[in-house]
């Protein structure tokens, strides 16, 4: 234990040798399912006891099939000592419940692994993880489980790597459609793949310039120099590789925060009524009052498998009114920090005011944003009307008649069409082609800048001073880098806390 720090106790110590150890001998369980009352509760067991907990729970020599789930009743032996000093025991029934048990090294932790599908009550599950905690002995330690200890026991068994833990907990975590794909990806470990074959080629390269330092003298300097460019061709294709990923990282990443979609218009534009179609209930007040909408709320929604995070806003107009100003005041400043823009206006509305004319004009003038001019109660108006209404708004805010469209929040009218619309724009500001989109934690994203992109600027730095040395050290940077994504890094124990921390107990 000499390379072993001590440190406060944390929730995955730091020290690898003490936390391996306590693994192989430990079994940890925990309740995997939510801990309120529903149908079914599902306790998890794992480690070197999970067979002698079953043993005790079902007083059965008989071992459970693998990956077949028996019927089976568990019970508690309590003892009682009578006034003749003898010992009384009395069995008692704690539930009936389907049990599966995963044999090592097939399982989800690499150990024996236990399940009790239990009836959802939490009187039982709290009398079982109570008798299962009796079963305690120092030499056989059992304990609750700790946040993503399970997944983290995985990864120590090599069942999965890190990108693959880390895309478990995003698919967990996954609210839409497109998040769900994306984190699925990582979990199967399709990004895993990716950064091995970087790391097989830095290798390579680190390879052929430690040739060049041990073995020189058996090599003249064109032949160091042309293994040397060479090097250095492969080190600007994986740095142009890797920026390339980061750049579409930050679009993915609009797929896990949210596209913000500000509605913006005048007073009694129909903004509160088109967020409760999109939302498909009453979020916001409707009223016919000018006005209603006093301060700006966000409501985070699946529109098409998008998380779409939808701010309804005040009415923008002239007002004397503190609170009111203070409503448009933030309006704009949200409309400003949106990804896209939905400018609402009234078809019984024959002029737009002056203030919402000019921030809608700002709006429009932004290359980075995207936005859509919708005119709502289109049931007001004939077909001619709206022909003419949506020529002058065009012209008044110089886009393209193609940019603007009728709805009627009342009638449902086109409420279809702008779905569509919409999600085709959502597509453009995700970056999202055929290919499924990406994503990897920013604890991954920060290490491809910070590690991995600096070694290669640092190779780059020293091949101008011709020092293969240096050059050849800045690649281990890099290469070290993305084994701390990996976890294949020697001393990437420190970090296993950071990203088992984020998991559920019971996962």
């Amino acid at each position: 234990m000499n390379n072993c720090r001590i440190v406060q106790k944390r929730l995955f110590s730091s020290c690898s040798i003490y936390r391996q150890t306590e693994f192989k001998t430990s079994t940890v369980y925990a309740l995997s399912t939510a801990p309120a009352r529903s149908a079914i509760g599902v306790i998890r067991i794992t480690g070197p006891s999970s067979l002698s907990i079953f043993e005790k729970l079902t007083l059965s020599k008989n071992p459970p099939k693998h990956r077949i789930a028996t019927l089976r009743k568990l019970y508690d032996i309590t003892t009682n000592r009578l006034p003749d000093g003898t010992v009384e025991s009395k069995k008692l029934l704690l539930d009936e419940c389907l049990v599966l048990f995963f044999q090592n090294p097939k399982s989800y932790t690499g150990e024996d692994l236990l399940e009790l599908h239990l009836h959802g009550g939490t009187a039982i599950i709290n009398k079982v993880m109570q008798t299962i905690a009796k079963f305690h002995t120092p030499s056989s330690p059992i304990r609750l489980a700790e946040p993503g200890e399970f997944s983290q026991r995985g990864f120590q068994n090599q069942r999965f790597d890190l990108t693959e833990v880390e895309g478990i907990n995003t698919l967990i975590h996954a609210e839409t459609e497109l998040q769900r794909v994306s984190a699925l990806a990582s979990m199967k470990g399709e990004t895993n793949v990716l950064f091995n074959e970087w790391r097989e080629r830095i290798l390579k390269d680190i390879a052929l310039l430690t040739t060049v330092i041990d073995f020189g003298e058996d090599h003249d300097i064109e032949e160091i120099n042309d293994l040397f460019g060479n090097v250095e061709k492969d080190v600007v294709q994986l740095k142009n590789e890797v920026e390339e990923y980061l750049r579409k990282l930050q679009y993915s990443q609009v797929l896990l925060d949210g596209i913000k979609l500000t509605l913006v218009g005048p007073p009694n534009a129909g903004k509160s009524s088109l967020l409760n179609i999109f939302a498909q209930e009453d979020k916001a007040i409707v009223s016919n009052i000018p006005g209603t909408t006093r301060d700006s709320m966000d409501v985070p929604l699946d529109i098409n498998g998008f998380k779409v995070v939808v701010g309804d806003t005040a009415g923008i107009r002239e007002s004397d009114d503190i609170i009111e100003k203070e409503g448009i005041k933030r309006a704009k400043k949200k409309s400003l920090n949106a990804h896209m823009n939905v400018l609402l206006y009234s078809a019984d509305e024959m002029e737009m005011n002056s203030n919402f004319l000019l921030h809608a004009k700002e709006l429009i003038t932004s290359d980075e944003k995207q936005f859509l001019v919708i005119i709502n109660k289109a049931d007001l108006v004939d077909h001619e009307a709206k022909k003419n209404l949506s020529n002058k708004i065009s012209q008044s805010l110089g886009i393209s008649e193609e940019n603007v469209r009728f709805i009627s929040c009342k009638t449902n009218q086109g409420i279809e069409d702008l779905v569509n619309d919409l999600t085709r724009r959502f597509k453009t500001i995700t970056n999202i082609t055929d290919k499924d989109p990406i994503t990897i934690s920013t604890r991954a994203k920060d290490i491809l800048v910070n590690d991995v992109l600096f070694g290669f600027e640092e190779f780059l730095h020293f091949k101008e001073e011709d020092d293969i040395t240096l050059a050849s050290e800045a690649l281990r940077s890099s290469v070290e880098g993305i084994g701390k994504i990996t976890g294949d890094a020697i001393g990437v124990e420190e970090i296993l806390g950071v990203v088992f921390s984020k998991f559920c107990i019971g996962k």
